[in-house]
This record gives structure tokens, C-alpha cells and sequence, in this order.
């Protein structure tokens, strides 16, 4: 008897293997990242074609095999269509994906991590909010849930309603991440405080935060 594995997750990265297959990286809600199989998702009317892609949101279907998962069918109810028509939010949210790839691991208690990631997708898709801010926004609540953020600077000169900006976004809830908007001096600041806590902890230089830095 075939032994199925029912996820609800978002697609983090896809890659081609062979002629038509694919293989996808999934952070999941149950099962923090894992990696499947698809066969065939690279074959035009493949039912899984468009649910393979990057940014894809919903329940998926896994044969757990002995060494690896199959993927065999995908529910997906938000392939995030407003990042795709999109050239910057584009860059922003692939560079999220790219930070929930290194954060998150196999069989970890990530929900919290995919629900910031779900919850920062949809905010580079409303119109007043600033990309930038939401970048600062997602960078410093990652570092947050991994355990890894300092709190606000003891050292140099900040505006108090930055201060106010980091404490929220160290304790509010990610349902209610973004929900405020700030002035340019605190976005510059803000900016300061993510990109310096950002070099200090995370060991990786991420492809896509280059294109993001020159957008």
C-alpha cells in the first residue's frame, strides 16, 4: 500500500531534472522544508506545470518513497499572479523565498516562518506599502522567529518612533506585520538596523538581494 503524505506548503524553488520532471522545494506547514519529485510537471498540459512554479500556495500530495517524496497532485489556492506581472515585487519576493530556503530546514517546526512568508508576499502586492519597508519588515521578523535578533541597537542615534517601528515588529503578531507605514528618516534607519543585524547573522550573500539592491 502506497504510503501518501498530505502538506499545505508554498514552493520555495524548482529546478529541471531530465527531459520533463522537475524538482521542487516546498517550505511546508506539517513538515518545515522537504524536497519532492514531480514527474512530467515540465510537460506542456501537465496538471502540474503552473503548481510547480515558485510562489505556489496550497495543499499538496506526496508518495513518500524511501528515499525521497513524489509529488502527484497540487491544490493551489494562490500562485501569487501579482508578483509574476510584477518586475520588482518579482525581485523582493524571490529574494524572500531565497531567505525561507536558508532559514528553514527538513522536519522543523517552520509554521511561523511560512506564515511570515505568505503574509510578506501578499504585503509587496498592496499598493501603499513601501517594497522597501516591507523588506526591513521581513528581514528583522526572520531573525526574530530563528531567535537571532538583538533587539534595538545600543549604540548610535535613532528616531523614537524607530525605535517604536523594530519593537512592533518584534512583538505584534505577522497577521499584523504590516500595518503601518513610516517616514523616509526611519525607513533609512530601519534599513540600517536589518542590513547591519542581516551581514552580522545570516553567512550567506543571497543572488537575488544584489538585484534588489539596484532595483
Amino acid at each position: 500500500m502506497q504510503d501518501y503524505t498530505e502538506i499545505t506548503g508554498m514552493i520555495l524553488k524548482a529546478e529541471p531534472i531530465g527531459e520533463y520532471d522537475r524538482r521542487v522545494v516546498i517550505l511546508t506547514k506539517e513538515k518545515g522544508k522537504l524536497s519532492a519529485f514531480a514527474k512530467g510537471a515540465r510537460r506542456q498540459g501537465s496538471r502540474l506545470l503552473a503548481a510547480t512554479n515558485p510562489f505556489s500556495f496550497g495543499n499538496f500530495k506526496l508518495y513518500a518513497g524511501k528515499n525521497s517524496y513524489t509529488l502527484i497532485e497540487a491544490d493551489i489556492s494562490n500562485y501569487f499572479e501579482g508578483l509574476r506581472s510584477d518586475y520588482e515585487g518579482a525581485y523582493y519576493g524571490m529574494y524572500f523565498l531565497e531567505v525561507m530556503d536558508y532559514y528553514t530546514r527538513e522536519n522543523n517546526e517552520d509554521k511561523e516562518m511560512l506564515k511570515l512568508l505568505y503574509q510578506s508576499l501578499r504585503a509587496l502586492m498592496h499598493d501603499k506599502l513601501d517594497n522597501r519597508l516591507v523588506r526591513y519588515i521581513f528581514e528583522m521578523k526572520a531573525m526574530v522567529l530563528n531567535g537571532e535578533f538583538p533587539g534595538m541597537p545600543q549604540s548610535g542615534s535613532y528616531e523614537e518612533s524607530t525605535g517604536y517601528a523594530v519593537n512592533y515588529i518584534m512583538t505584534s503578531s505577522i497577521e499584523k506585520l504590516y500595518t503601518f507605514t513610516v517616514t523616509d528618516t526611519v525607513l533609512r534607519q530601519l534599513k540600517q538596523i536589518a542590513d547591519d543585524y542581516r551581514t552580522r547573522y545570516i553567512d550567506r550573500q543571497f543572488k537575488s538581494l544584489e538585484i534588489v539592491d539596484n532595483l
